[in-house]
């Protein structure tokens, strides 16, 4: 059955393209600045519903190969559920974060060519120094800080996008950045990376 959903929180994304990914102004025409995508994505529910369903507090992460530019699809994806959540929470958010339940992550249906499953999980994401750290114990190791403005002060940030994860999204940087599950084991340190904050709302 259909249900509302509402996710309002953070979002961050570590992958391996050279600093900055082109796929926030691009709006995901472009191809990775390494060919494929790799990356891994960590979501933080401040506050949020699906159905009868509360997920504030909950975290989500996701593993992506993208093979060229994200609007051509073809994508392998694997889904990280916190553990905290109930099972009809879990559900949901698989529903939600496979595209099932349709809002922003709608177009993920048409996008995902191989989804390797769902695994529920421990998942931290919490801030650290002046970045964030998402971390899935023995699966991602995930430090990210913001790249400085003029003379060191505030964030570079990409405003006013149709980008459709935030119009606002923080540029960023991986620092330890390792993701290690599936048969894959990347490192992202020193690569691309972003942060931005999110209201999402389906169907």
């Amino acid at each position: 059955m259909a249900f509302s959903w509402t996710i309002k929180g953070e979002f961050l994304l570590s992958c391996n393209c050279d600093l900055f990914c082109p796929c926030v102004v691009s709006l995901g025409k472009a191809k990775p600045t390494q060919g494929d995508c790799f990356s891994w994505w960590g979501i933080h529910i401040q506050e949020g519903r699906a159905g009868r369903n509360k997920l504030d507090g909950l975290n989500v992460a996701i593993m992506l190969h993208v093979p060229g530019a994200m609007l051509e699809g073809n994508w392998t994806a694997g889904l990280y559920i916190d553990e905290r959540a109930n099972k009809s929470a879990a559900d949901a958010l698989v529903k939600i974060f496979s595209g099932q339940a349709g809002g922003p992550t709608g177009w993920f249906s048409i996008m995902i060519g191989e989804f390797l499953g769902m695994k529920r999980v421990p998942i931290a994401f919490e801030k650290r120094g002046k970045g964030w750290h998402l971390s899935v114990p023995g699966v991602i190791d995930g430090g990210v800080e913001p790249i400085a403005g003029p003379g060191g002060r505030g964030r570079t940030r990409i405003s006013n996008t149709a980008y459709w994860v935030s119009p606002e999204v923080v540029v960023s940087r991986g620092t330890r950045s390792r993701i290690r599950d599936w048969g894959r084991n990347w490192d992202f340190s020193g690569q691309s990376a972003e942060y931005a904050k999110v209201d999402w709302a389906g169907p």
